[in-house]
């Protein structure tokens, strides 16, 4: 039982990386996509703002671990307590980390499908939506908004509101 306990706080552990690492890499990916996703909406909605001018890139980047690693601590207990069934502690750690990678998988092919849904489908939209008014590629903003909209919270869509 104990190497079982050893092992669910390792897979909390390593999920909370991992979903920081995901967290981090996404808003780099969508900060190359539109910047003024950030500067004109994220950067406001998060404690980064002072930081913007001097590091938006990096602010971006900690904007996306603050998003995501209390989602990898959910998971990973989640993941782990499921695992403490398993019939000893080589098979609990093997479908932990399966379980972990599998979900990691899924998540950026969420991501993806939210670039690509962005890309051929919301940002040749012509509504009316509550969007930054000085926007210079509403486009790319649209394609980065739905991308997060895709990875962090599918069923709810807060920008578009």
């Amino acid at each position: 039982m104990a190497k079982k306990i050893g092992i669910l706080i390792l897979v909390i552990f390593l999920s909370i990386i991992l979903a920081s690492i995901y967290g981090f890499l996404h808003n780099q990916v969508s900060y190359s996509i539109s910047t003024e996703y950030f500067t004109k909406f994220k950067f406001d909605q998060f404690w980064s703002v002072k930081y913007t001018l001097d590091f938006p890139r990096m602010s971006a980047g900690l904007i996306g671990i603050a998003s995501t690693w209390w989602f990898g601590l959910i998971l990973g207990l989640i993941i782990g307590i499921v695992g403490m069934f398993q019939w000893n502690p080589k098979v609990m750690w093997k479908s932990s980390i399966g379980a972990i990678i599998r979900t990691l998988v899924i998540a950026i092919g969420i991501g993806i499908v939210g670039i690509l849904i962005g890309k051929f489908i919301i940002s040749n939209l012509n509504t009316n939506w509550n969007l930054p008014v000085d926007l210079m590629d509403q486009k790319s903003f649209l394609i980065a908004g739905t991308m997060h909209n895709f990875s962090y919270r599918f069923s709810r869509t807060d920008l578009w509101n």
